[in-house]
């Protein structure tokens, strides 16, 4: 979607105006730390320090809580605080001029940075619906088959991973959005509550818990159905067995740069609760208020809060996905903030036929890093929304649909260093080593990372296979010098067909299509696509 997270300051940056300005205040400590090394579970779940021991990561300050006796001396001085970050270590409060040094002088204050990137003083510009495209692209189905999102499952190869039983179970993941109405009575997502599926939610723009409210807007609902969405003999989202949790950082009525703070929140909170993956379908670079725009020069990755925060997020284990934006066909046609961040998985989008989408928006960042990292559908893509399969386009719904990628990934390969798998995603994508300012490395391959990693790691040693004829008529033969033990056939919508323990198999029974083979054998397990004349 085309929002944007602005929380960018301009260090040194003097405020000229009697008017104020949101301002960052940095703290110079945590004082109180050492309690919470102590105690880390006062603050972080047994899932959050679990994650971090898998994968190396040592807890730092950023983990501990802000000084509370901080935040009280600033109310005390008549400055009224709703957001903070204790990752930034520290508080965003609206002050002009004298306030701002009234602020610098106290002993507990660090410095002071503006959100501000222009403080001259302009008539606000008129902006259409930032949401438009999102509602006039949405179309209902009006034929339902099961698996209807069969094309966008198959265009990154995920197939692979869900028949060797990677479909996100175990793997915990943070939907950060707009807001999530029918999500707790539509049909389309019971299957997530029967199973306890979605863990918890909050909303940092209103501060309640009140995530399914009607009158918020429906997005979040549409970038969470792609994941973890399901109605039978319908659709099956990317991930449907992962666990959710489900943030609200964005008011889609205004743009202002409070929101990237509220982003910051909800990452903390995640980091907190110890998901493993954050996706968010947001970015930012221009406001209500000019005087807050972001131009390119300064998506340099570490400019803006968000980026920052996201960076931070990343460095905990969590991987973080951002869809690079829509502005592909704008005057601004560029990536938004964080996804210029380096560490952030940036996804672009593709159509059907695995062509970029006209409004997928442009990297490198303005350092020349090539971003977005890598591309999935976007064009048509197919989700769910209340009790029913619904189509959207935009990279709001590529970056989903690569999400459920990524936890099938890491349900498969929970150790792995995260920066290592997002190496081998480029590396495994479709135009690697070329890539292109609007697609990065090309469309995702999740099965091409799953089979090589288990090559290259020798989970599995993987031994020459035939299948023959392809395409097949009456018997489809298998060649291996292993001992088959059973093989199960699959249709394209992932229905299981039949089993057998030959290696002849009658499929003359079957209907004309494509089908997949899970050859299993004493040592090893095999993927293999067939079609059937």
């Amino acid at each position: 979607m085309k929002k944007f997270l602005l929380f960018c300051f301009l260090a040194g940056y003097s405020i000229t105006h009697a008017q104020s300005e949101l301002v960052f205040v940095y703290f110079t400590g945590k004082p109180n730390k050492a309690a919470f090394y102590a105690n880390p579970l006062s603050e972080l779940t047994q899932k959050s320090l679990d994650r971090r021991t898998a994968l190396g990561i040592p807890l730092n300050d950023q983990d501990a809580p802000i000084e509370q006796s901080y935040i009280q001396n600033l109310q005390n001085l008549g400055f009224t605080i709703t957001d903070y970050s204790k990752w930034l270590n520290g508080v965003a409060v609206n002050a002009n001029q004298a306030q701002v040094n009234l602020i610098k002088a106290q002993p507990f204050v660090q410095s002071v940075e503006s959100f501000a990137k222009n403080s001259s003083l302009v008539l606000k510009t008129q902006t259409t619906n930032k949401w438009s495209d999102f509602e006039a692209q949405q179309k209902n189905l009006t034929v339902f088959g099961y698996g209807a999102g069969s094309e966008q499952i198959d265009q990154i190869n995920l197939r692979p991973l869900h028949l060797a039983g990677y479909t996100g179970t175990g793997v915990t993941i943070a939907v950060i959005d707009t807001g999530f109405p029918t999500v707790n009575t539509g049909s389309a997502f019971s299957r997530l509550w029967t199973q306890n599926k979605i863990k918890g939610g909050y909303d940092f723009v209103a501060k309640n818990t009140d995530i399914y409210n009607p009158s918020l807007n429906y997005h979040g609902t549409i970038v969470l159905g792609t994941i973890g969405g399901y109605i039978a003999d319908s659709f099956v989202g990317s991930a449907p067995d992962a666990d959710f949790y489900l943030y609200r950082s964005e008011n889609a009525a205004v743009e202002i740069p409070e929101e990237e703070l509220y982003w910051i929140e909800a990452a903390e909170e995640a980091d907190r609760k110890g998901v493993d993956i954050i996706t968010t379908s947001l970015g930012y670079n221009i406001f209500d208020d000019p005087k807050y725009n972001y131009t390119y020069a300064h998506l340099n990755g570490s400019t803006s809060f968000i980026a920052r925060g996201s960076e931070i997020a990343v460095n905990k284990g969590i991987f973080v996905l951002f869809a690079a934006g829509n502005s592909g066909q704008n005057s601004w046609h560029f990536l938004t903030t964080p996804a210029d961040n380096t560490k952030v998985f940036t996804i672009g989008a593709v159509d059907s036929a695995g062509n970029s989408s006209g409004f997928s928006s442009y990297g490198p960042n303005s350092l020349g890093a090539v971003k977005p990292d890598a591309s999935a559908r976007g064009t048509n893509t197919v989700t769910v929304n209340n009790n029913s399969v619904t189509t959207s386009t935009g990279t709001s719904l590529s970056t989903p649909v690569a999400a459920g990628g990524v936890a099938c990934l890491i349900q498969a390969f929970p150790t792995m260093n995260r920066d290592l798998m997002r190496t081998k995603l480029r590396q495994t994508a479709s135009l690697y080593p070329a890539h292109t300012d609007q697609m990065g490395y090309g469309i995702l391959n999740f099965g091409n990372f799953y089979n090589s990693t288990l090559n290259t790691s020798e989970l599995v040693k993987r031994n020459k296979i035939a299948i023959f004829p392809n395409p097949v008529n009456t018997i489809l033969n298998i060649a291996t010098p292993e001992e088959v033990t059973a093989v199960e056939i699959y249709d394209n919508l992932g229905r299981f067909i039949t089993k057998s323990f030959q290696k002849s198999i009658q499929v003359e029974d079957f209907a004309k299509g494509t089908y997949y083979l899970k050859v299993k054998t004493k040592n090893n397990i095999y993927y293999e696509k067939f079609l059937k004349e």
